[in-house]
């Protein structure tokens, strides 16, 4: 670090997030009187879009959900009457601050996101601005063809997003970035005018500008930039793969036709609105082949690139050893990296071909290519198995930088500086080394085959010391990438954390251009001001910052990956948005169902962490914006390993509801459901005349109104005799192998006894002395639904006494959720008693249990196809493998279902106010796959709710695992 005094642009004060906008409630007003779409001007709303995926925060005026075009006309029209600014705003993945302002943001994402039309011809396709890139991917290729840009965030982020970005991603070397595949964008100006923009012929320059009118006004203030700026153009502009700094002025050049609609590419929502744009596709190759090669460091893996890019690879990714260390660290992808080559810098080319012996050719060309190169890599080819695993490696590299055991927090804002690939090895030893000044460290990982490295720097934000050092070395990194001819930024844009920089890069004659540019468009300035040109400083405005000051409370759980601070936890999300794909795995399925960012895991987080700063969300653990948004999550537990972050949602609302109704009553319905152990204890007295009055119209109507149950619904049955007393007179085997407790849950045990039967037949037949507990004991775990985790003590610590007598014996749980309790809950809420951790480890799902300690079982041989519908906790907590492989070793074709939450989730989907959205999960994938299998087809579901959405949904009989491995016994 330099020993001169620190000299930055202005203090490092941290700025109020707040800029009040005095006609804030008459813009609401107007706004809901012109638009047909949902208007939003809540504290909770607000705050919920006061951030994106940087480190900056900055309170919005309001919200505007648009139908169509005409209300994006409407919301520019009233915002120009009040004088509003405006921020269009997709996914909001962006890194650099361009997705948070004092603006009227226009979110496109819930209603216009179709793909309005493919053309296979002229290989193009029509887009709305919200829609996702994998639907307009999977469109493509139903003709072999793709849009080439696919950043990592491709299942979540828009159209309109990256093209504000100018977005690049894993393929860029098959096609480009945004900006390279873009033809015709459709476009909304703030005073109203719409126009059509694209390459522009001389002819047709003089032409619009011969015409008059707003639009020849800016096409002879484009021609003079083009004429005046040129030169400079040509020389100052980075002739590097990955330039996205700046305004693309270079796109109005002669040589690149004059393209306005590229040049307004990357513009962040400075200039304009899109309102429609027209997609160039490229072939898709159909046959890709991976082949990993390994160095002895990321410096040397870098210099090798140009080497590789002779092979002309469609994708050249690279990472460093540390990244991997990280990854063993958080215990993420272990086995995947045991597939990486030997080193401890990586390169992962992809070859694409149209045939699979052309794309085997070139990797093996590459291959043995790389063997001979002075450095002496290992090689890998992989196949198209491996290589999955190995891709989820790289795709896996934001969630292990981030919250790693043992090493200070890392955060955006030197993350994606690029430079010639020839380059790329000189700037990463000087990067580290730079960083090494600074007592700064962060893997490294990237598209090495563009010259673009990721970053995650161990900034300080919290101490004007450590902004102000911040400061600085983003300051000399620039000045770095620079004296290379690089780019300050080369794939997230520049919004905030660079705009204030681009002096630096491109000199004050070009910044001066720029600013005509963004005048030409945006007279008034109106249009995401303070990003990217005339740009806020990298150090105002952000989220954390030496006036940070969060409610401190003490909490059930203890979060100790999160040092016992819930706000800690509640931060632990960085906002890439993962919970918001839509088609695949099972994080998030309320905004699946919804697509409102409030039910997803990162919306939920961001109101959580608003919570604890208390200037918008003001009533703490009282706040109804936060309850209104936990309400329809579904504790499905997804999101602690699908999120990047593992952001842990289930607890965390379990937390809030146990502080929001503190010393308050509940619903009835939560200490019904809550309680269900109890109730159904008393119902085992007399099973007949509870299954009477729980079926009889007129009980049934009143106990449904009473509990708030939706009439659709049918009141699960209590079996006729509990397992408890059935267990009395099971068999055992003559000669035992071993001893195992089969846990009596209260769903096995009181409603489906047979299932809990059929288990123990099975633990026999393979050997075992099995034990019930006879005494009532239950985990608990209806009750964190509903965040009564005072009880949800007590029943562990009851729980914990009644297994004493069996300390060191393996404990078998049916009930997926049940078991994660024990695997997951018990040591959040008891870590001090030394019992817990014991239970813990000795807790098994039933196939986990026959895999580990029973190898040699042999399964009834079953002929035909079975379906399998994971639990949400089963996948999210212990995985399927145990499950998929003893079904697969019946004989039978065994199909995974990737349908996500079945939408039941214990009482939730029987809450007349969650039907709809219980429906709509069930009917996403699980429900019409049941429909549709064919006779004989068995459906698993090892989830009491998920075989109870099944039944009250259709036919079929779903069973549990047990009762499949129990035939013929």
């Amino acid at each position: 670090m330099s020993t001169q005094p620190l000299t930055i642009l202005h203090a490092p004060a941290a700025k109020t997030p707040f800029n009040p906008f005095p006609a804030a409630t008459d813009l609401e007003a107007h706004l809901r009187r012109a638009v047909r779409g949902e208007v939003r001007f809540d504290q909770g709303t607000r705050a919920l879009y006061a951030t994106d995926a940087s480190n900056y925060r900055q309170i919005p005026i309001g919200l505007v959900l648009p139908l169509d075009s005409a209300d994006i006309e409407a919301t520019l029209a009233a915002c120009r009457e009040f004088n509003a600014p405006v921020l269009a705003r997709g996914a909001a993945t962006s890194l650099a601050g361009q997705c948070c302002n004092t603006a009227v943001i226009l979110d496109f994402s819930k209603y216009m996101r179709r793909v309005l039309a493919v053309d296979p011809e002229s290989r193009t396709a029509r887009v709305e601005p919200g829609v996702v890139l994998d639907r307009v991917r999977e469109a493509a290729e139903e003709h072999e063809l793709t849009f080439a840009p696919d950043p990592a965030t491709h299942s979540r982020c828009t159209l309109g997003g990256m093209i504000g970005n100018n977005s690049c991603g894993t393929h860029s070397l098959l096609g480009g970035k945004t900006v390279d595949n873009i033809e015709s964008l459709d476009i909304l100006l703030y005073d109203g005018t719409r126009m059509t923009v694209g390459p522009t012929s001389e002819e047709q320059l003089e032409a619009i500008i011969a015409g008059g009118g707003r639009q020849g006004e800016i096409y002879a203030g484009l021609k003079k930039i083009r004429d005046q700026y040129a030169t400079l153009i040509r020389e100052r502009f980075p002739r590097i793969p990955r330039r996205v700094s700046g305004y693309n002025l270079d796109e109005l050049l002669p040589e690149q036709g004059f393209n306005v609609a590229r040049a307004l590419v990357g513009s962040e929502g400075t200039c304009v609105t899109i309102l429609e744009a027209k997609l160039r596709l490229v072939k898709s190759p159909q046959f890709r082949r991976l082949v990993g090669i390994g160095f002895s460091d990321a410096f040397i893996a870098a210099d090798n690139v140009p080497l590789v890019l002779e092979h002309h690879p469609i994708a050249l990714e690279g990472f460093d050893g540390l990244l991997v260390e990280f990854m063993q660290r958080k215990n993420l992808a272990t086995e995947e990296v045991r597939l990486l080559p030997n080193g401890k810098g990586y390169l992962l080319a992809e070859l694409g071909a149209d045939s699979a012996e052309e794309a085997d050719a070139q990797a093996q060309a590459l291959a043995a290519a790389a063997l001979e190169f002075v450095a002496r890599p290992s090689v890998r080819l992989y196949t198209e198995q491996e290589a999955r695993k190995v891709w989820f490696v790289r795709e896996s590299a934001l969630g292990a930088t981030a919250f790693v055991p043992g090493e200070p927090v890392g955060w955006e804002g030197w993350e994606d500086a690029a430079v010639a690939p020839q380059k790329l090895g000189e700037y990463l030893r000087a990067i580290c080394t730079l960083m090494q000044e600074y007592g700064y460290r962060s893997p490294m990982y990237g598209h090495f085959g563009h010259g673009c490295v990721h970053l995650r720097i161990n900034f300080d934000f919290k101490s004007e010391r450590g902004i102000a050092i911040y400061r600085e070395f983003v300051d000399r990194a620039t000045d770095l990438v620079v004296s290379l001819g690089g780019s300050i930024s080369g794939e997230h844009g520049d919004g905030q954390s660079r705009g204030a920089l681009l002096e630096k890069m491109f000199g004050a004659e070009l910044m001066e251009a720029f600013r005509e540019f963004k005048r030409l468009w945006d007279p008034l300035g109106r249009m995401n001001p303070g990003k990217l040109i005339d740009a806020y400083q990298p150090h105002d405005y952000l989220r954390l910052n030496t006036s940070h000051a969060p409610m401190q409370t003490s909490t059930h759980f203890h979060f100790a990956s999160d040092g016992g601070s819930f706000e800690q936890a509640a931060l632990r999300c960085v906002g890439v948005g993962a919970c918001r794909k839509e088609e695949a795995g099972t994080m998030c399925p309320s905004y699946m169902a919804t697509k409102e960012e409030k039910h997803s895991t990162r919306g939920r987080a961001h109101l959580l962490w608003e919570m604890m700063q208390g200037d918008v969300v003001r009533d703490g653990w009282r706040s109804e914006e936060v309850r209104e948004a936990l309400d329809l999550c579904l504790a499905c537990k997804a999101c602690k390993t699908e999120c990047p972050v593992n952001v842990d949602m289930a607890t965390y609302k379990a937390e809030f509801l146990a502080h929001h109704y503190e010393g308050r009553l509940r619903p009835l319905g939560a200490y019904a459901f809550g309680f269900v152990d109890k109730g159904a204890r008393l119902a085992s007295l007399a099973p007949g005349i509870a299954n009477f009055m729980a079926s009889w119209p007129l009980t049934s109507r009143l106990a449904k109104a009473a509990l708030h149950i939706h009439p659709n619904r049918t009141l699960p049955s209590f079996s006729s005799q509990t397992f408890r007393k059935r267990s009395k007179t099971l068999k055992q085997p003559p000669q035992p192998r071993g001893d195992v407790l089969l846990w009596a849950d209260t769903f096995n045990n009181y409603l489906h006894s047979d299932t809990a039967v059929a288990a123990h037949k099975v633990l026999v037949d393979a050997g075992f002395r099995v034990h019930v507990l006879q005494q009532h004991v239950c985990c608990g775990r209806p009750l964190y639904d509903f965040g009564l985790l005072d009880s949800a003590k007590k029943y562990l610590l009851k729980t914990l006494d009644a297994l004493a007598p069996y300390a060191e014996m393996p404990v078998v749980v049916l009930e997926p959720s049940c078991a994660t309790v024990f695997r997951d809950e018990l040591m959040n809420l008891l870590p001090n008693d030394p019992r817990a951790a014991g239970l813990r480890d000795r807790t098994y799902l039933l196939s986990q249990f026959l895999v580990k300690h029973a190898p040699e079982y042999k399964p009834p041989a079953i002929d035909g196809t079975i379906l399998v519908q994971g639990h949400c906790h089963h996948q999210a907590v212990m995985k399927m493998t145990d499950e998929v492989q003893l079904l697969r070793s019946t004989g039978a074709d065994v199909q995974l279902l990737d349908s996500g939450c079945c939408g039941m989730a214990g009482p939730f989907g029987f809450e007349k106010d969650k039907y709809e959205v219980s429906q709509t999960l069930a009917e996403r994938v699980l429900l019409p796959a049941v429909r549709g299998a064919k006779a004989g087809t068995l459906v698993v579901a090892d989830g009491f709710s998920c075989r109870e959405q099944v039944a009250q949904n259709s036919e079929t009989r779903a069973l549990h695992l047990a009762e499949v491995l129990a035939r013929g016994l």
